[in-house]
């Protein structure tokens, strides 16, 4: 074991320590559960020592685990030390951050944490490739893609960054007849716009209190494969649509659409920054992740 990898170990052990979970602490790490575990099970197979004591609800350390985090923790607090006084005279962002995201996210909620990213720091450029592919980031030379929805890769490093709330939604003219409807079952009678980009554009799922859930297969008269496409297709009154809060809320607000069985709600996405597999992640990367979690926060 050499000595970089021990020091990532000792991190990794470290983090589902003071987290109390492997996932907590891969989250607070940005790389997979997998990962961690299989580290964390590496540590303790070259310790040949039992460090935790893993259970459905949560870790705990054994005796001799607890002993060994408090000495990891002094290692790893003299090291973090170490390395921010190497790296001080580097803690601005520099050069160029090239990022991509979807394109309605992009435009709704990135384009400005960049624009204050960029008075923040006028020293790092920035790049943003708009687009509702998903972009290869070792293809594309990108250092980050902000991922909406689920991520189902497993390899991916990733971090949670927010999340959003899915609206079901109509144009005004739909008014009479939507207030006709009583659950979710009633929506059958009505013609959607079926949003492409999500998972199961034509399955929804609804819940209501902590008990109620009601599933409704969909018929669309219209599919649309790009998010504002279904929503100016919304607005003209083609149908009824689920719609991104990011994208809903305003026009909501201004009256433009309305909520459709605001009493139930469907699932709720995630937001993630995804990079490419590295050791290390640069000052700007970092630096543009932190800024756009707090606003979204």
């Amino acid at each position: 074991m050499t000595g970089a990898s021990s020091l990532n170990r000792l991190a990794y052990f470290t983090a589902v320590v003071e987290t109390g979970s492997f996932t907590a602490a891969a989250e607070r790490l940005g790389i997979t559960k997998a990962v961690v575990s299989q580290q964390v099970a590496r540590l303790e197979s070259d310790c040949r020592t039992t460090l935790l004591v893993r259970s459905t609800r949560k870790v705990r350390t054994t005796e001799a685990g607890q002993q060994f985090y408090h000495r990891c923790a002094l290692i790893l607090k003299e090291a973090e030390e170490a390395f921010e006084e190497l790296s001080e005279a580097a803690s601005e962002p520099t050069g160029t951050l090239r990022l991509t995201a979807p394109f309605d996210y992009g435009i709704g909620v990135v384009v400005p944490a960049i624009t204050a990213f960029s008075q923040r720091y006028p020293q790092c450029k920035v790049e943003a490739h708009f687009s509702d592919q998903t972009l290869d980031l070792g293809a594309n030379d990108l250092d980050l893609s902000i991922r909406v929805g689920w991520i189902t890769e497993q390899h991916l490093q990733a971090r949670r960054i927010g999340e959003f709330a899915q609206r079901l939604v109509a144009g005004p003219q739909w008014q009479a007849r939507v207030n006709k409807l009583q659950t979710p079952a009633d929506l059958a009678k009505l013609p959607i716009v079926a949003n492409l980009a999500l998972r199961e554009p034509t399955r929804w799922l609804f819940a209501k209190g902590a008990s109620q859930r009601e599933t409704v297969e969909m018929k669309a008269s219209l599919s649309l494969n790009a998010t504002l496409a279904v929503r100016e297709a919304t607005l003209l009154g083609a149908g009824l649509s689920v719609l991104p809060d990011y994208v809903a809320d305003p026009d909501l607000e201004a009256g433009r659409l309305i909520e459709v069985l605001p009493q139930w709600s469907l699932p709720r996405g995630e937001i993630h920054a995804v990079f490419p597999t590295a050791r290390f992640r640069p000052v700007k990367v970092r630096a543009f992740i932190e800024m756009l979690a707090s606003r979204l926060a």
